[in-house]
């Protein structure tokens, strides 16, 4: 007798799901019987990440800019149009630069809380209220271990990852009482093309703390987010955040 896949019937929204961890969770939701909206800028990433999945997979591709509000709310809508509703959030979105504080300009600190934080708020604002209409759903933020611990030149990219956390954490609050949980994932490094704008002495110097002596791969994050969205494994986490992070962080 065959198993049901734990994500049959589940309807899910990813963003930055043209690679890295997005990508990832895009491939483990579809083997977990999910359907799929994938939303990303790179919309040839998107594409080959979409030509990958298993056979039979129910999936849409959305070119998205996660920072725009107008164009958040449309693809949100155009998904709950095409897949009849939506059952799971991934804000997998993000980027990544290496700036000490004392050489970080502006626009620098502003476009990564825009990236990384201000589209978490976005692609929640306009799929929460469907959610609690629906009588529930997931959101899983991805945020970063070093929203907990900090990071030497990453100050902005330390700040956006906490506010995800403390965002989580107060959303969690909020609509939990109506069925939708809320949970973070604070990956430690993770060989994806994200971490290309960081430097190889910095790199190395993190290998060299993590207890498990290694980064991790997205295929070793993703199935934490298989258990957020599923049904029972995830139903008993919420405004929780879980660290696939090879012992950089021991909460």
């Amino acid at each position: 007798m065959t198993a049901t896949p734990v994500l049959a019937g589940r309807r899910a929204l990813i963003t930055g799901a043209a690679s890295g961890i997005g990508a990832a969770i895009a491939r483990a939701y579809a083997e977990a019987g999910a359907a799929l909206a994938l939303a990303d800028l790179d919309a040839a990433g998107l594409e080959a990440v979409a030509d990958g999945l298993p056979g039979g997979t129910a999936v849409t591709r959305h070119a998205l800019d996660v920072t725009d509000d107008g164009a958040v709310r449309e693809t949100v809508a155009a998904a709950i149009s095409a897949h009849g509703g939506l059952d799971v959030l991934v804000n997998g979105a993000g980027i990544l630069s290496e700036v000490p504080l004392v050489e970080m300009d502006t626009a620098t600190w502003d476009r990564m809380l825009e990236v990384d934080l201000r589209s978490v708020f976005l692609c929640c604002r306009h799929t929460v209220p469907h959610m609690i209409e629906a009588g529930g759903g997931r959101v899983v933020n991805i945020a970063s271990q070093l929203g907990q611990k900090g990071g030497e030149g990453l100050t902005h990219y330390s700040a956006a990852k906490a506010g995800v956390i403390g965002f989580t954490k107060a959303l969690a609050l909020e609509v939990s009482r109506h069925g939708v949980l809320v949970n973070a994932i604070a990956p430690g490094p993770i060989e994806t093309p994200l971490i290309g704008g960081l430097s190889a002495e910095w790199k190395a110097a993190k290998g060299a703390e993590l207890p498990l002596g290694r980064f991790g791969r997205p295929e070793e994050v993703a199935p934490t987010a298989v258990l957020l969205a599923s049904d029972p494994g995830g139903n008993l986490y919420t405004g929780q955040t879980l660290g696939p992070n090879s012992g950089d962080v021991m909460l």
